[in-house]
């Protein structure tokens, strides 16, 4: 009973956020501190959907990102704001699996000796793990992205690889090259080069405003 009326608390406090965060301009710094409260308020109850696969981190990005975008799409007449979001993450888990077939089938996998020579420079770019403070700041700052520079700089002719999805899937835990080239059909020197000249002085610029000297080394 505790458990039931503990979970319709938890309800009632998302939907009142949520309902919060829409009421703000869309590139509001309130607007942003309240999504943000949004994703750490779910992430503490542990009660979001959870699925023992290579990917889920990936999908679970990208249906963070999807929420902080378009958090209007949420309508509380039809479900709980837990249960939209776990049909959100399902549908993302549900399209990593389509392409992983999809690559399955159509790739010619390259040798991992190749992929090693040409990543190992960059392998170990991402923030430090060992300073929650600033990857907690950074998650928010890449998943709101206040600017929007980092969802509008891409590889060239590229618009889906953006500086947004490389520094997401870069931060720990870290989505290998090897598997971002794979994903996105890429030479595997691509993403890490495009990370090193673009991504990475957009992080230090960030560490700078907010204080911190040391990241993304």
């Amino acid at each position: 009973m505790t458990n039931v009326h503990t979970v319709s608390n938890l309800n009632q406090q998302l939907q009142h956020l949520v309902a919060e965060a829409c009421s703000y301009p869309t590139k509001s710094l309130m607007r942003r501190q309240k999504l943000s409260e949004i994703v750490r308020v779910v992430m503490k109850s542990g009660k979001l959907w959870k699925e023992n696969t290579p990917y889920y981190n990936d999908a679970l990005q990208q249906t963070w990102l999807y929420f902080c975008r378009n958090p209007e799409q949420y309508n509380p007449d039809s479900c709980s704001v837990l249960t939209w979001l776990d049909n959100c993450l399902k549908w993302r888990l549900q399209d990593f699996r389509s392409r992983e077939a999809e690559i399955q089938a159509k790739t010619v996998p390259l040798s991992s000796l190749e992929i090693e020579n040409t990543t190992n420079t960059v392998e170990s770019l991402p923030a430090a793990t060992d300073i929650p403070p600033i990857l907690e700041e950074t998650y928010q700052w890449a998943f709101t992205d206040p600017d929007n520079d980092l969802a509008s700089t891409h590889v060239k002719g590229r618009p889906d690889v953006t500086c947004q999805i490389l520094i997401l899937r870069r931060l720990p835990p870290e989505t290998p090259w090897k598997n971002i080239a794979k994903e996105f059909n890429l030479p595997p020197s691509t993403a890490p080069n495009f990370y090193k000249r673009e991504c990475l002085p957009r992080l230090r610029n960030f560490a700078l405003r907010q204080g911190y000297h040391e990241i993304g080394h």
